[in-house]
């Protein structure tokens, strides 16, 4: 079994992915006005209109109600990243921290209220264990 990607369904799903492509530098892949996909090497954020949501099952997904998943981006620079996205992202939940497990992280908010995190390996050990 292979993990492909996260879904993340919106009631704007062109606002939500102009967002990811200038928080991450990826360009999108659009399939229709209702899906699109930002892939990196490692991995595919798809984010989905509402109106995708019934061919699942009616009611079973809802835009901008989430609470408990948080959106990991790696990067180098956790600092320079967040000084480029100040001014940007106008919900910042901590600015850049160096964690207990060892990973510096910036920690915000996208525009539908899911929380991203954009982090880098910094200790020796958090660099061995996310040895790619």
């Amino acid at each position: 079994m292979d993990f492909v990607s996260v879904r993340v369904i919106s009631g704007d799903v062109a606002r939500l992915v102009a967002f990811y492509e200038r928080a991450t530098g990826v360009s999108a892949r659009w399939a229709n006005e209702d899906f699109a996909e930002l892939r990196t090497a490692s991995a595919t954020l798809a984010i989905g209109s509402t109106r995708t949501v019934p061919l699942f099952a009616p009611g079973s997904a809802r835009p901008a109600e989430n609470r408990s998943v948080i959106l990991e981006f790696r990067v180098d620079d956790v600092d320079g990243v967040y000084e480029r996205l100040t001014g940007f992202v106008e919900d910042f939940v901590n600015e850049p921290t160096t964690m207990p497990w060892g990973n510096r992280a910036l920690l915000f908010r996208d525009p539908d209220g899911n929380l991203v995190n954009f982090f880098s390996p910094v200790t020796p050990s958090a660099i061995e264990r996310l040895a790619r």
